[in-house]
């Protein structure tokens, strides 16, 4: 029996009860151990880096891209590093919409088209106008908001895939009129599909930035599309952290309830479109005034697909993951231009891919053996009935390959189909195997792999890059759903 008396200091204190207390919302209480994180010391690392400040990794990030012309001479390179901030003000842009609004905008590129187009008419001989850029480039910007402003107001009630039709649609009519706007009543605007010429580059107080120096990319762009960068990463940064920032983000998550709470989200989804639009138009007179040209093709769905690739890779809604999407996936599209770099990087994909599964097992060593020997048996049997099929290189890499995997001189067309398929179905098939019956089955599922790569995917390095890029976002999606650096969302459960 207790000594102490109610009411007494010394008393000791009693645990807290289980369960909801008055004026406490446990399940809010609690959201952090629904959160969707890692474990280990992968998570505990993750953890640490969250708690630095933003700021910190943005002057950190700058000052690395600044000293990259300074250790990288080749102008190919240089360039890269300008297209890669192009697509990182893209991709902001875009989360604007996407990650903080929610909404499926597939008219984005249009907007980026707008930009390029109006810098194009106000600053080239097209009309002989040559706007100073210190007025041209914000002009643009905000021309470019004020039609996404007008471009949200018929879709300001639709959602989900009726907002998608819309805004493709729209893309759809930009691209028409640019197509077609040498005869737009009688009077050529945009030049049609020759485009517009000779657009002047960016100017200030005077002095015209060079766009090339003896032939080689000029690093004054590099430096400007990296300073507009910074500004519209902070700029974003302090609207995410502000009141509208939080009310975008609440209708990405429930209109419904953000409606019920009293928040305009018809309003909110207009400022969404206008300031995605803005940054697009924004990113277009930078592209523009460096290229001196602009066509209409340069603005097709190959590019929103890429930008959106970006954005889901890197994680939706996060600034700094958008960012890193953006410099995966333009630095992995280069990559595979080329093909002995992306013969490499398929086969680390490969290997990597197998690390992942099986890890340092014993199935992993009986995987590896028979992947290996039967290559080599494939190889020894195939050269001695048919040598044109068993074509062996002396160089690098390339000729260590052709000694495992077939590269026929001619391969007839329907051969290269027919594998082709025949991969995608035992793919398809080999994910309804476990145990060992997949390690017996994976390493001819592999060679195929190989077989399809070197004799239809290297030759053809255009669409394969794209689907390298697809098959990289499918098998991410599986691993981190909310992408490298997605916003952790509060779990259900």
């Amino acid at each position: 029996m207790s000594d102490t008396t109610p009411g007494d200091p010394n008393a000791p204190a009693l645990p807290e009860a289980e369960g909801p207390a008055v004026g406490r919302d446990e399940w809010v209480a609690r959201h952090g151990e629904r959160r969707l994180t890692r474990g280990g010391r992968l998570g505990e690392m993750e953890d640490r880096l969250r708690a630095v400040p933003w700021w910190a990794f943005l002057i950190l990030f700058l000052a690395v891209a600044s000293l990259m012309p300074a250790v990288e001479a080749s102008g190919y390179v240089r360039r890269v590093g300008f297209d890669t901030a192009i697509y990182m003000l893209l991709a902001l842009g875009l989360n604007v919409v996407v990650g903080w609004g929610g909404l499926l905008d597939l008219g984005y590129i249009a907007f980026f088209g707008i930009g390029a187009y109006a810098y194009a008419i106000f600053d080239s001989d097209k009309f002989g106008i040559h706007l100073p850029t210190i007025v041209a480039i914000p002009a643009i910007t905000i021309l470019g908001a004020v039609i996404g402003l007008l471009v949200g107001l018929p879709s300001r009630r639709l959602s989900g895939d009726y907002l998608a039709i819309v805004t493709l649609f729209f893309l759809e009519l930009f691209e028409t009129v640019m197509l077609n706007g040498n005869q737009i009543f009688g009077h050529n605007i945009t030049g049609g599909a020759n485009g517009i010429l000779n657009v002047d580059p960016l100017s200030f107080f005077g002095h015209t930035l060079v766009t090339q120096h003896q032939g080689i990319f000029a690093v004054s762009y590099y430096y400007v599309a990296l300073a507009v960068f910074a500004v519209v990463f902070v700029a974003l940064r302090f609207a995410n952290l502000s009141r509208i920032g939080r009310s975008w983000r609440s209708i990405r998550e429930d209109p419904l309830a953000a409606e019920v709470m009293g928040m305009p989200i018809n309003w909110l989804k207009l400022t969404a479109f206008a300031t995605g639009a803005g940054v697009a138009a924004l990113t277009g007179t930078i592209e523009t005034s460096l290229t001196g040209s602009v066509f209409p093709l340069n603005f097709s769905p190959t590019v929103l697909i890429t930008i959106y690739a970006m954005v889901i890779l890197g994680g939706s809604g996060s600034q700094a993951g958008v960012v890193l999407g953006a410099i995966l996936v333009n630095v992995l599209l280069q990559v595979l231009e080329n093909p002995d770099q992306a013969r490499v990087l398929f086969y680390l994909m490969i290997v990597v891919g197998v690390l992942a599964t099986f890890r340092f097992t014993r199935r992993l060593a009986v995987l590896a053996v028979e992947t290996i020997v039967l290559g080599f048996v494939i190889h020894a049997i195939v050269s001695a009935v048919h040598p044109s099929w068993a074509t062996e290189g002396h160089n690098g890499f390339s000729g260590l390959m052709s000694h495992w995997v077939l590269v026929p001189e001619n391969l007839t067309p329907w051969v290269g189909q027919v594998a082709y398929g025949v991969l995608i179905a035992s793919v398809l098939g080999i994910t309804l195997l476990r145990g060992w019956a997949r390690v017996i089955a994976l390493p001819p599922v592999l060679y195929l792999a190989a077989f399809v790569w070197e004799n239809l995917m290297i030759p053809n390095p255009g669409p394969t890059r794209y689907i390298v890029l697809g098959l990289l976002l499918i098998v991410l999606m599986i691993a981190r759903p909310n992408g490298l650096l997605g916003e952790r969302r509060v779990e259900i459960v």
